[in-house]
């Protein structure tokens, strides 16, 4: 399909956003979420598709198999605020979705997200990844993401990144708006990317505890293998290489998956900046990150 041009931040009710996020807004914000729906939310690149994949497989693995082999991600977890032409909205999908719960994906930060979620009482995961790990794979994803904004070069992402410039705003104030969420709210858990590579089995079973889920021995196993880093990034039901608005030969969607990749992309004096304005921005919260593992 042709593709317009790539579009062009701007502020919306204090956060940086585009249009394809924001054109369906009412819509959205009137969502009726379900008692039993499950929303995982995360800012951008930070383990969304992997969680979301895991969820599936542990609910719907076993009854429906078929659907992880054939049906995308992206519609199995619908992402809720998504508005591109030529593309069922996420409201739409989360609206004809029948199985029970419904997977539903929203990249928001917190003040963002629909009402009916907090009074229907909603179980939410959300994951958070370190920031240099984060930027790295932002990066990457923005220049092979047609429907992103143009992302320029490294340095100059970096800054903009800094900077809150990016599409869903800073990812100081998303985690940090998120975690304060979850001191008040004991339906959110809030798992770490960190974690979940080092151990997923310790944080499959935080997920499974968290939602009350009891998996057998094979079926941990199996949910295990499914998640695991080359068996997504060589599904294409779970890889993003069926949707069109993705250039994989600028880069994978699943490129490496890895803790630390920021070292091969951050020079010295980068690294040294961004150090000392992470201090400052994180002064005034308890949530703490690994940079490695």
């Amino acid at each position: 399909m042709e593709l317009p041009p790539r579009p062009e931040l701007f502020d919306f009710h204090g956060v940086s956003m585009i249009h394809y996020f924001t054109d369906n807004w009412d819509n959205v914000q009137n969502f009726q979420a379900r008692p039993d729906d499950i929303l995982i939310a995360t800012y951008p690149k930070a383990g969304t598709t992997w969680v979301s994949h895991m969820l599936d497989l542990m609910y719907f693995g076993k009854s429906s198999p078929e659907r992880a082999a054939s049906v995308p991600i992206y519609e199995r977890v619908p992402f809720l605020e998504v508005c591109i032409q030529g593309m069922p909205t996420g409201v739409e999908l989360a609206d004809k979705t029948t199985l029970s719960p419904r997977l539903i994906k929203t990249h928001f930060p917190v003040q963002f997200v629909p009402k009916s979620f907090w009074e229907q009482n909603c179980r939410i995961i959300y994951v958070a990844r370190n920031a240099k790990d984060n930027v790295v794979s932002y990066f990457h994803f923005d220049r092979m993401n047609k429907v992103e904004p143009e992302p320029g070069d490294w340095p100059s992402f970096l800054q903009r990144f800094q900077e809150g410039k990016m599409v869903f705003g800073s990812w100081y104030d998303h985690v940090k708006g998120w975690w304060e969420k979850k001191k008040s709210n004991p339906k959110i858990l809030y798992l770490f990317y960190e974690d979940l590579a080092e151990d997923m089995g310790r944080e499959l079973d935080r997920v499974c505890n968290f939602l009350g889920v009891s998996l057998n021995e094979e079926e941990r196993g199996w949910v295990k293998q499914g998640v695991g880093f080359d068996a997504m990034k060589n599904n294409s039901m779970a890889n993003y290489s069926t949707i069109g608005v993705m250039d994989f030969k600028i880069s994978p969607f699943m490129r490496k998956g890895k803790v630390g990749d920021w070292k091969n992309h951050f020079t010295v004096s980068q690294n040294e900046q961004f150090d000392e304005q992470y201090k400052l921005k994180m002064a005034d919260t308890t949530l703490c990150f690994h940079t490695e593992i």
